[in-house]
């Protein structure tokens, strides 16, 4: 898991410093045909930063969070700070939002951005979601994009999202999921062009971990359908391999997910 946390952080620290890859990127591939399709379009969203939009989610997790003024957020992957940014926004001058990153390029970034703007009430920590700097029952409501999938311990980081959360928090991320079974040619072509899809369990199987972790009223506010054309797959897989593919009715689905942290502990 190691070798995977490192390969995670060289990658991203890269994209922190080129900002020219969408979607988790592809440091494997600098040629590679820019797919913009995984991240959506935050330019009209309230406390929208450029400088901190990379491009690199699948979803728009603080259209589903319920943030309220004045409360504190967490955001999971914050990378240069888009999220946290536009849930700042939203929780007001009285809230207070955090960023958590593996990455120290990217917290670097996140921090350049916030200094240009002076905002007190948001603050950027490097550290593993795994295993989180961020004390016990403080946070109201965390969110992340696109980030999760790429954890190596998944359910590690889910206990950790329940134990940082106040009894009758909530969280709301955007993650990528798998339906049916993709080829390993087909999941190897997807990751050139999209890290996230390399680490992307299945949906059902991302769902019974949210479960596990202890999380109740699960709802899927959001799920999209993300469309591989085959004229970036059949670069990477032949002819024969391509229609196994689409015979096969798998699927890779962005989906957005919320999910409380019970008041009374565990119990139902």
């Amino acid at each position: 898991m190691e070798d995977v946390k490192e390969i995670v952080r060289k990658k991203y620290a890269r994209l922190a410093q080129i900002n020219e890859e969408s979607c988790c990127g592809s440091p494997q591939d600098s040629k590679a045909e820019e797919v913009t399709f995984f991240s959506e379009d935050y330019t009209k969203k309230g406390g929208y930063v450029a400088d901190a939009d990379l491009k690199l989610g699948c979803g728009m997790p603080t259209d589903f969070a319920r943030i309220k003024p004045g409360q504190s957020v967490l955001d999971l992957g914050s990378g240069a700070g888009n999220d946290v940014f536009v849930a700042r926004s939203l929780t007001g001058e009285k809230g207070e939002v955090f960023g958590i990153d593996f990455t120290e390029e990217m917290v670097s970034k996140a921090r350049t951005n916030k200094a240009k703007l002076g905002y007190e009430n948001v603050h950027f920590i490097q550290g593993d979601i795994e295993d989180m700097p961020i004390p016990s029952n403080s946070i109201d409501i965390a969110v992340s994009n696109c980030v999760m999938n790429l954890v190596p311990n998944k359910p590690k980081a889910y206990s950790e999202v329940y134990r940082v959360l106040k009894p009758g928090g909530h969280f709301s991320i955007s993650d990528i999921v798998i339906v049916g079974e993709l080829t390993e040619a087909v999941r190897n072509a997807a990751a050139l062009y999209a890290g996230c899809v390399s680490g992307a369990l299945q949906k059902d199987l991302y769902l019974d971990t949210i479960k596990a972790a202890g999380f109740k009223n699960l709802q899927l506010d959001k799920e999209r359908l993300i469309e591989l054309p085959d004229s970036l797959l059949i670069q990477h897989i032949d002819q024969s391999e391509l229609e196994a593919f689409r015979a096969s009715k798998a699927s890779i689905y962005s989906i957005n997910v919320y999910a409380e942290k019970p008041v009374a502990g565990n119990c139902c």
